[in-house]
Parts: structure tokens; sequence; C-alpha cells
């Protein structure tokens, strides 16, 4: 009995996280409350309070399974491409395609970023810690390409992760906010165009990644 209680109380936990994740993404992290959550859920306050101490706690919890699912939709399966262009190329198209797919909802370190850029406190913090996790990873990706010989060995990580950023941050834009035709293939074509600037003239030129297939918003 009490194994079954756990287990339901696991699947009740799991299932308001979710429903939490998806009014974030629409609404953003500050238009979500336990209130709101608790009609959506046809819960009692109480009910959710039980599993989330408190507000902070939830927004918190809500900013770390997108994280996860982040990680699990493009890190991970990247991380099976060889080192070099192969996989920061993995990264981005993963990227990409992930943006595609919030275009409806919108991107939590996007949205989060404009909420909290001048909002202190453990939600900014902990959105921040996780951007800069993502960060650090196209860095490595970066400098494993300038190891590996595939970009030139005066390739800066930083400005090239400043530009693959600023790609993605073009793409959200376009596709969600003006909704310009094309946008998908835009921001491809641009991070091709990126990785040919900084190439290294020696190495053999490694093919494409797959375009991503735009959805019909952004086709």
């Amino acid at each position: 009995m009490a194994t079954r209680q756990l287990r339901k109380g696991e699947q009740t936990h799991a299932a308001i996280l979710e429903t939490a994740l998806a009014m974030a993404s629409r609404e953003g992290l500050e238009g979500l409350t336990i209130g709101s959550l608790a009609d959506r859920m046809k819960m009692s306050k109480s009910g959710v309070f039980a599993h989330f101490g408190s507000r902070e706690d939830l927004q918190i919890a809500v900013v770390k399974l997108y994280h996860h699912q982040f990680e699990q939709e493009i890190f991970y399966p990247a991380m099976n491409e060889p080192r070099g262009l192969p996989r920061l190329r993995a990264l981005f198209s993963g990227w990409v395609k992930r943006v595609t797919l919030e275009i409806a909802s919108g991107c939590i370190y996007i949205s989060g970023a404009v909420e909290y850029d001048d909002r202190p406190g453990a939600v900014r913090e902990e959105l921040a810690g996780m951007v800069q996790t993502w960060q650090r990873s196209l860095r490595r990706c970066v400098q494993q390409a300038i190891d590996e010989g595939h970009l030139r060995a005066d390739t800066d990580p930083d400005q090239m992760v400043f530009e693959m950023y600023g790609l993605v941050l073009a793409l959200h834009h376009d596709a969600r906010f003006i909704q310009r035709p094309g946008s998908v293939q835009h921001a491809q074509t641009g991070f091709e165009r990126l990785i040919e600037s900084y190439r290294n003239p020696a190495a053999a030129i490694l093919p494409a990644a797959t375009p991503t297939k735009p959805t019909k918003k952004t086709a």
C-alpha cells in the first residue's frame, strides 16, 4: 500500500511539473502561479503546495525539467557523433530543430532571459546557470573541432559560440515574432557560413548536417 501511494505521488508530481512547464512556456515563468496551476490540474492549492513548497521552488523545478529535456533531445544524441565538426553540427542542428518545435509555445531560456535579466534571485541564478552550462558544452565542442584540425588553430571558441547564439536568437525572433518564411533555412545557411569562416583550409571538407525540416509556420 505504501509503495503504491509513493508511486502515485511521484506520478502526480511529474504530471504537475509537466503541466507547469507547458504553462511557463506559453506565459513565462513569472506567469506561473500555484493558483493557476492548481486550477489547471483541478487540484487544491494545498495539494500543489504538498509537492512544491513555494512558487519559487516550482519555478526552479520547471527550469530543471526544461534543461533535462534540452539535454536529452540535443546534447546526448550529438555525443554519438564523431568529435569535431560532425558533433558541433549535430548540436546546432538539434538546437534549431527544438527552436522550431517551440515556435508555438516559447523557449524557457530565451523568455526567461527577458524576464530575469534585471531580477535577482534563486530563479535567475538557476536559469543563468543552465544557460552557462549549455554555452560551456558548445565551447568545448568548438575546442574539440580545433584540436581535430577541422577549425583553424586561431579560432576563438568564445567568439564562435557568441555567433552561434546570435543565429538561434535571430531564428527565434524571426520565426516566432515576425513569422518570417524561410527562417530555419536562414539559420542553417548562416551556420554553414560561420563554419566556413573558421574552417581549417588544410582539413578535409566534412559534409553539412541534414537541414532541419521546416514546420508549416516557418517554411
